[in-house]
């Protein structure tokens, strides 16, 4: 079980190339902050793009990333956060973009 674990980890980290931004989200209750970084690890923005918890927050946070992508030249998105957000995002976001 642990070696597929490990496979499919590697999986995803070999879909990152140099096209990809990658945006790491820090979860709090009220705000969350998302930073982005390129497939080396370097740090894209002077400081963290910081969002609220509802569909206007994460509109910002779309913007913010579609301005980061045309700034960077980068044409793939990976997310990376905890399964909160991933809920958050397909219950509320996704459902009011129909």
């Amino acid at each position: 079980m642990k070696s597929n674990l490990i496979k499919s980890q590697n999986q995803r980290v070999e879909r990152i190339s140099t096209s990809t931004l990658v945006i790491g989200i820090d979860i709090a209750k009220d705000k969350h902050a998302a930073q982005a970084i390129n497939f080396r690890g370097i740090v894209l923005t002077k400081r963290p793009v910081l969002f609220s918890n509802d569909f206007i927050g994460f509109e910002h946070l779309e913007q913010s990333i579609r301005k980061l992508q045309k700034m960077h030249g980068m044409n793939d998105v990976v997310v990376v956060a905890g399964t909160y957000v991933s809920c958050l995002t397909e219950s509320s976001y996704y459902e009011k973009q129909d």
